[in-house]
C-alpha cells in the first residue's frame, strides 16, 4: 500500500502549493510521516515541500521520465510513510500536445491516485459544478475524488457552490479556504520567491498549516489517500557503486555547491552519484574562503544574481575554482551554474566578476529568455555525452549570454527544442568543462551521472600519475 492524493487545480495559480504544503505540514504535526512529490520539473514548489516535509521531495515528471521509472520513483520515495502528497501542475488536464502528453491528469492515472481539485470560485456558483463535471466527463479514467473550494467569498457563496457540485458531479467538498488578505508565500519568476530566500519560511508553512486546519477536513483528505489501494510500482535502473572504481582502488570526491545562490538540484542526481561510490563535498561559494581537493564538480541551478555581489566578492574561491579547471577538472554546470563560469554578470547597469573559465559575460533580463523543456542532440565532443545522442531536460532562465570570444566558444548540443543559448546551440565547453543551460533529471537519464563519475576516475588517475611523475624526477634529481 501507497497511500496518495494528487492535488490539483483547474489552472495555475490556483492554489495548489498553499494547500499541498499546508497538508504536509499539518499531517506532519498530526504524527504522520508524509512523503512530498511534486509533478513536473519545478524547483521550487518542491523545496517548499521538502522543507515542510523534513525530507526530500521527488519530481515525477512524464517528459523526463519513462512509465516504470515514475512509477519506482514514487514507490522508493514514498517508502517509510504513511502516505504521499503530490502536487500537480498547472490545470488537470494541461498538457505538451492536444493529447495533454505529461499532464497530472496522466500521472493520476499512471499512480492510480485519487484527485483533490483545488477550484477558484472567484464570481461564480452554480458554474463551478459545470466545470467540475466538465473534467470529470472529459476523462472518466480520472478518479477526481473531492473538491476543495478557494478563495470563496462568504458563507453564501459556499453553500450553493457545494450544494450544486453534490447535486450535479456526486462529489464531496472537503474544504473551503476564504479570500486571504494576506499572502506569505509571495510570486515571483511565475511561481513562489525561492525558500532560501525566505528568512521566515518556518513563519510561512506554519501559516499555511493554520490555513488548511482551519479550513479543510483533514481527516476525510487522509481516507481520500487511504482509498487509493495497491500501488503497482516498475523497475527503476539505480545506480550501483561501479567496479571502475577498482582502477584507483578508492572511491573519488565530487563536489557540489549549494547554498544561497546554487541550489536546484534534483535529489535523484545526488544520490545517483552517491550510489556509485562517490563521495559528495557540499561546498558554499559564498561563504567558502577556498576551493576544497574535490575530482569533479557538479554546479547546479539557482539564482546567482540575488547573491552577486557576495560571489564576486569571493576573490580566492573564485580563482581558486578557475585554476583547477585550467588543470583539466571535470565540471558539469547548469543554468545558474553557466553563469558562475562567465567573466560576469551585468544586473541593473552593475558588473559583477564571476570565475571567468568561459568566455561569455550575462546580462539579466526582465522576461524569461528560456523556459520549459528542451530536447538537445549531442552535436559535439565532450566528456559526458556521445555525439548523436538525445538529452532531454527542462530550462528556466532570464540571462541572456554575450559572447566576448566566439572564436574561443565550443558548443556541445544543437537545440530541438527549446531556447538553450540562442534557439539553435547550448552546452559550452571548455577543458573538461560542460555548461549548459539544461537542466537533466537523472533517474530518466541514469547515464549522466555515469558520465560525471567516470570523468571524476579519470581525473584522479592522471592526476594521482602526474603527482607520482613528478614525485619521482624530483627524487632522481636528487640522486644524480
Amino acid at each position: 500500500m501507497r497511500p496518495r492524493v494528487i492535488i490539483s487545480g483547474l489552472k495555475g495559480g490556483s492554489g495548489k502549493t498553499i494547500v499541498s504544503v499546508g497538508l504536509v505540514a499539518a499531517w506532519q504535526k498530526q504524527g504522520f510521516a508524509v512523503a512530498p512529490f511534486k509533478k513536473g520539473p519545478d524547483f521550487i514548489d518542491a523545496s517548499w515541500l521538502a522543507f515542510a516535509a523534513g525530507r526530500p521531495c521527488y519530481n515525477l515528471d512524464p517528459f523526463l521520465m519513462n512509465e516504470d521509472q515514475i512509477r519506482a520513483s514514487f514507490f522508493f520515495g514514498s517508502d517509510v510513510s504513511d502516505l504521499s502528497v503530490i502536487e500537480g501542475n498547472r490545470g488537470l488536464y494541461d498538457g505538451l500536445d492536444l493529447n495533454g502528453s505529461s499532464s497530472t491528469a496522466g500521472l493520476a492515472k499512471l499512480l492510480r491516485a485519487p484527485v483533490l481539485v483545488i477550484l477558484d470560485v472567484t464570481m461564480a456558483t452554480r458554474t463551478m459544478a459545470a466545470l467540475v463535471k466538465g473534467c470529470q466527463v472529459f476523462d472518466p479514467d480520472v478518479n477526481i475524488a473531492g473538491l476543495v473550494l478557494n478563495r470563496v467569498a462568504g458563507s453564501r457563496q459556499e453553500r450553493l457552490v457545494t450544494a450544486a457540485i453534490e447535486k450535479y458531479c456526486g462529489l464531496s467538498v472537503v474544504g473551503a479556504i476564504p479570500k486571504l488578505r494576506e499572502n506569505l508565500f509571495p510570486e515571483r519568476h511565475m511561481g513562489l520567491v525561492p525558500l532560501h530566500e525566505r528568512h521566515e519560511a518556518n513563519e510561512a508553512v506554519s501559516w499555511a498549516r493554520k490555513i488548511v486546519e482551519e479550513h479543510l477536513r483533514l481527516d476525510q483528505i487522509r481516507q481520500l489517500a487511504y482509498a487509493s489501494g495497491d500501488f503497482p510500482h516498475g523497475r527503476l535502473g539505480t545506480a550501483r557503486p561501479s567496479p571502475e572504481a577498482a582502477v584507483i582502488g578508492s572511491s573519488v570526491r565530487i563536489g557540489f555547491i549549494r547554498d544561497r545562490a546554487f541550489w536546484f538540484y534534483y535529489p535523484e542526481n545526488l544520490e545517483q552519484l552517491k550510489a556509485l561510490g562517490a563521495v559528495m563535498v557540499e561546498i558554499n561559494a559564498v561563504s567558502s574562503p577556498e576551493f576544497p581537493k574535490v575530482d569533479a564538480l557538479y554546479i547546479g541551478g539557482g539564482f546567482p544574481e540575488t547573491q552577486a555581489l557576495a560571489l564576486s566578492e569571493n576573490h580566492r574561491f573564485r580563482k581558486g575554482l578557475k585554476k583547477e579547471i585550467e588543470k583539466g577538472l571535470p565540471v558539469y554546470a547548469e543554468c545558474g551554474g553557466f553563469m558562475y563560469l562567465g567573466e560576469r554578470l551585468l544586473v541593473d547597469n552593475q558588473s559583477y566578476p564571476m570565475v571567468g573559465a568561459l568566455p561569455v559575460e550575462f546580462i539579466l533580463q526582465k522576461r524569461p529568455q528560456g523556459h520549459g523543456y528542451t530536447v538537445l542532440n549531442v552535436s559535439g565532443q565532450n566528456p559526458y555525452y556521445e555525439v548523436g545522442a538525445e538529452v532531454r531536460g527542462h530550462e528556466f532562465h532570464y540571462s541572456r549570454p554575450v559572447f566576448t570570444r566566439k572564436e574561443d566558444t565550443q558548443f556541445a548540443f544543437t537545440v530541438s527544442r527549446g531556447r538553450g543559448i540562442d534557439g539553435l546551440r547550448d552546452g559550452v565547453c571548455w577543458k573538461n568543462v560542460l555548461a549548459t543551460y539544461t537542466h537533466v533529471h537523472a533517474a530518466g537519464n541514469p547515464r549522466w551521472a555515469k558520465s560525471l563519475f567516470r570523468a571524476a576516475l579519470l581525473y584522479k588517475k592522471s592526476h594521482n600519475s602526474q603527482k607520482r611523475e613528478k614525485v619521482t624526477a624530483q627524487y632522481l634529481g636528487e640522486a644524480q
